[in-house]
């Protein structure tokens, strides 16, 4: 006799998928409907005209500068971590992976604060940095710290269970064939987390073009220098212009709409090869 997974009902699953299907139509398809029904409010030339200017392209630069800057010390940093993690005993071990979770359980409106204290003007180093003529807070290194800090766990959270799961038996064989530990990483290691690192920065790069709290404490919404798109949108929105504020999140959204495409190629791409392995 053939063992059924659920004994849910025929009824029972179609109230389940209804009650889904409906939470995700009226909490994420009508928003993002309403976000390009007010963006086109006025037509494609009242879109272009909002987003073709000059602040608008500022923090679309910015935007993609600091996403440019914080995924790839993100993946140099996810690399490191997890390798040492999953390959090594050492002390400390438990406090690095608490540590790396850090960013998930503070409110980026409270790392930015931490920034602020530390590198303000009357900052923990704020004098140092005045002497030397140093800006960090409200200029662009501070977005990238508050960003690197947002967004750095997301690589390192993707490998770690992957690299736990491969083990470190294909390193032992190819050290004991006499690779150095730089080829090893090279032609071993690195091919086989390949999927799950791209999966890693595609969620990275999403969520640095995407912050608004952490950005929003340390940019100083210096118009046209230190706005990112986030930022960008709540200007305008908070000067009335809708049709400005919504183009713009437009951007924003088609952006996530692409990164979920390609999070789920990626997803389906990891499952064809196995996952670990390949």
């Amino acid at each position: 006799m053939t063992m059924r997974a659920t004994t849910e009902g025929f009824a029972t699953r179609l109230v389940l998928i209804t009650v889904a299907m409906l939470f995700l139509g009226f909490f994420l398809l009508l928003p993002l409907v309403a976000v390009f029904s007010e963006a086109l409010k006025q037509g494609i030339g009242g879109f272009i005209e909002h987003v073709d200017t000059p602040d608008a392209w500022a923090a679309i630069r910015l935007t993609l500068l600091i996403a440019a800057i914080s995924v790839p010390l993100n993946i140099v940093f996810g690399i490191a971590a997890s390798w040492a993690i999953t390959k090594f005993s050492f002390p400390g071990k438990s406090l690095l992976i608490t540590l790396i979770d850090l960013p998930f359980s503070v409110s980026p409106v409270v790392s930015g604060l931490i920034f602020v204290l530390l590198f303000g003007a009357n900052g923990l180093f704020g004098a140092w940095l005045a002497e030397h003529d140093l800006k960090i807070i409200f200029a662009v290194p501070g977005i990238v710290l508050a960003t690197v800090f947002i967004t750095f766990p997301f690589v390192a959270r993707e490998l770690i269970p992957l690299m736990m799961e491969q083990g470190k038996d294909d390193e032992e064989a190819a050290l004991s064939l006499g690779a150095s530990g730089w080829q090893t990483f090279w032609h071993v290691t690195l091919p086989n987390i390949r999927w799950g690192l791209l999966y890693g920065v595609l969620l990275c790069n999403a969520r640095a073009m995407g912050e608004f709290g952490a950005v929003s404490v340390v940019s100083g919404h210096i118009r046209g220098e230190t706005n990112t798109m986030p930022l960008h949108v709540e200007i305008l929105y908070n000067e009335y212009d809708f049709v400005g504020a919504f183009a713009v999140a437009s951007l924003l959204a088609c952006l996530a709409l692409v990164t979920l495409v390609a999070k789920s190629v990626l997803e389906w791409r990891f499952d064809l090869h196995g996952g670990a392995k390949h």
